[in-house]
């Protein structure tokens, strides 16, 4: 098992005028997730926090990728290695995926990005199993430990942990809320579960909670949007599918990824309860900055 952590300062964001002149509203944001690519889920919200309100994003990485070899049959004559093979993605792909997904942030404005590198074994719907016998719990609880003491952060961004999922996006998330409740309370950033419209939205909307973790369970208030059909640029002929569509085609081993290309989505998000009642107001004041800053 490797026991890697690279923060890689990839690029400083520069706030623009009107930015500045918000500094109140630029939140810091820690994004966890599972997987290089999962960070497109909130690839609208990311790029406004990071352009229009001069905030700042980073992203802490809990597996290496390795297991994302299925649909890599396009990449191959890209990288010119047959990624479709196991061994060979096992030994190539945790570096290719950081590249890609290194890539996509910079459209983004993703800042630093922080790699745990726990074995990424491919698909299954069990998430306590890789709690107990495939990721260094213990590791990856403290590396999280530290990156929230250190970051100072205003939000915490995870995967919704709905049951018919990845496991290890729920496992992620279970440990990213884990470890936002060992802080003190008084430092405590906000952490929300966030799910794109157009993917699972019937099982979505019956969210609750993911049986047998009551951490996860959510305010039914909200959810908290924004609109990646939202215009901008000259006439308003631009919006923000472009951002997610460009970060989308960085992960070129993901082939399947391709396919979620679309001109519409909303990027939604959801308070969960461990956050205190409070973190309602504190949330929808956010994402009304996100939706309504000067770009």
């Amino acid at each position: 098992m490797y026991r890697l952590l690279l923060l890689v300062l990839v690029s400083s964001v520069c706030a623009s005028p009107v930015a500045a002149q918000m500094s109140n509203q630029s939140p810091k944001i820690l994004v966890v997730t599972a997987h290089p690519d999962d960070e497109v889920m909130f690839a609208a919200t990311m790029y406004r926090v990071s352009h229009a309100l001069g905030g700042s994003v980073d992203l802490a990485l809990v597996t290496d990728g390795a297991g994302g070899y299925r649909f890599s049959t396009l990449a191959g004559a890209i990288y010119g290695l047959d990624l479709t093979d196991p061994e060979t993605a096992r030994t190539h792909l945790p570096a290719i995926r950081k590249r890609e997904l290194m890539a996509g942030g910079l459209i983004a404005g993703i800042r630093n990005y922080m790699f745990l590198d726990q074995p990424d074994l491919g698909k299954t719907e069990d998430q306590d199993s890789i709690l107990a016998f495939v990721w260094d719990r213990k590791f990856v609880a403290e590396r999280l430990d530290y990156f929230l003491d250190k970051g100072d952060y205003d939000f915490v961004f995870t995967h919704l942990p709905i049951k018919p999922f990845h496991s290890h996006h729920k496992a992620a998330t279970i440990l990213a809320i884990q470890a936002v409740s060992r802080m003190d309370k008084n430092d405590r950033p906000i952490i929300l579960g966030g799910f794109v419209t157009g993917m699972m939205d019937d099982v979505v909307a019956k969210f609750t909670e993911l049986e047998g973790h009551p951490e996860t369970r959510i305010f039914k208030d909200g959810p908290f949007t924004f609109d990646r059909s939202t215009p901008f640029g000259q006439d308003g002929r631009l919006n923000y599918n472009i951002i997610a569509n460009w970060m989308i085609a960085e992960h070129k081993t993901q082939g399947t990824m391709q396919l979620f290309m679309r001109t519409e989505g909303v990027e939604r998000y959801w308070v969960y309860q461990m956050n205190g009642r409070d973190a309602i107001g504190k949330t929808r004041e956010m994402m009304k900055n996100v939706q309504e800053a000067p770009f």
